[in-house]
């Protein structure tokens, strides 16, 4: 691993070919192509979309990622229907504004904005990006891990960005909004930074949330009591806020957040019609009490999260996550079929694993196709582009 790199070259005009059922051969492979697609410039070609899913091809969900992505760099795309298996995507200029996208179902506004908030942060001003749809939904981030575990590590490495919960959308209704303000890089860019995360130091607190939208409150009391039953054998300062949330659908959730000397992990437990509130504390506690077990100094989800940004920023970095996961790998590959950089990972699938990542000191300046100061579209005052502008 090269601890100095030299930022390096890449050609816009090469397509990357990207076979949909590498992997887990899931969303998370097309939403990762979109992202580099529009960072480095590159046309991408989709086949076998979510090969291994039960229902293939371009959900709801996947359709609006499609769509923010394309209308935040004017691209030009194929193969963007309901079903389809097939995506060409081929980005011009990323282009900073006000944007607003509706899933029109209980969909990931998280997974969503994960899309498109890295290619905004290489804009030359800030956007901002309202999202509905699900905020608290199965498989994927609901919106309080972004805000309290993704965000602070991408605040680290040097975007800037805020979030807001407006109102919470819960799984089947959705309803859900979220804000997204992002602010861009400082040009001339300042090299993003790497992150050291492998020792994470003596555990300090454990802070909660333990939330319920249009349920009685004693539901979220519950919810409460169990975690604090739960951790009442660590040997730290723990407490867990109640929260009832303005909301589009009802629904609960407790989040538990370990803060350590050199880190923090995050577990969530989602409530669902017919679940106990006591099952929700415990699906947070349990993975919790796994990690503290190991030597984790992030959690799974954060890990396969923070490849692409950590890909971007200059030097070396190193992770020690909970576990290797289908997801962390698949990120990975479709992270070097694009950029030229150095990923190792060390350990079995299913098991605490060291990153290694050997960043390319990408910039603003590094893509061949930046957004235009002349464009009027860019231009304060100016109306946002809508969907219908993706081709």
């Amino acid at each position: 691993m090269n601890g100095n790199p030299q930022p390096v070259e890449i050609d816009p005009a090469a397509t990357v070919h990207i076979n949909g059922s590498l992997g887990e051969g899931g969303g998370q492979v097309l939403r990762t192509a979109l992202s580099l697609s529009i960072l480095t410039g590159r046309p991408v070609s989709l086949t076998k979309i979510r090969a291994r899913r039960a229902k293939p091809g371009l959900r709801a969900q996947h359709l609006k990622a499609v769509e923010a992505a394309a209308v935040v760099s004017r691209a030009r795309v194929r193969g963007a229907a309901l079903g389809s298996d097939t995506l060409q995507f081929e980005p011009q200029k990323i282009h900073a504004g006000s944007y607003s996208f509706d899933i029109g179902t209980a969909g990931s506004t998280s997974l969503v904005l994960q899309t498109i908030l890295l290619p905004l942060a290489f804009a030359r001003r800030p956007s901002t990006v309202v999202l509905t749809g699900g905020t608290h939904v199965p498989w994927s981030p609901c919106f309080h891990y972004l805000d309290l575990q993704w965000l602070p590590f991408l605040r680290r490495i040097g975007f800037r960005a805020n979030f807001a919960l407006e109102q919470a959308g819960f799984y089947p209704r959705g309803g859900g909004r979220i804000r997204a303000t992002i602010e861009p890089l400082p040009s001339p860019s300042p090299a993003l930074a790497p992150l050291h995360l492998v020792a994470r130091g003596a555990l300090l607190a454990v802070r909660g949330i333990s939330a319920v939208a249009g349920l009685d409150r004693s539901i979220a009391e519950r919810q409460r009591r169990r975690a604090l039953e739960r951790l009442a054998g660590l040997r730290c300062e723990t407490a867990i806020e109640i929260l009832d949330l303005p909301a589009g659908s009802p629904g609960t959730f407790l989040l538990l957040l370990a803060e350590f000397e050199r880190s923090q992990v995050c577990y969530c437990g989602l409530g669902a019609r017919g679940k106990p509130a006591e099952q929700v504390a415990d699906e947070a506690a349990d993975g919790l009490f796994l990690l503290l077990a190991g030597d984790g100094a992030v959690d799974p989800w954060l890990a396969d999260q923070l490849i692409l940004p950590l890909a971007l920023a200059a030097g070396d970095s190193e992770l020690r996550t909970a576990a290797v996961t289908g997801h962390l790998l698949t990120v990975v590959r479709v992270v070097q079929s694009f950029l030229p950089v150095k990923l190792e990972i060390v350990g079995e699938h299913g098991r605490p694993g060291t990153i290694r990542i050997c960043g390319i000191g990408f910039s603003a300046e590094s893509r061949a196709a930046q957004a235009a100061e002349s464009d009027p579209r860019d231009k304060p005052g100016s109306p946002a582009p809508r969907a219908g502008d993706a081709r």
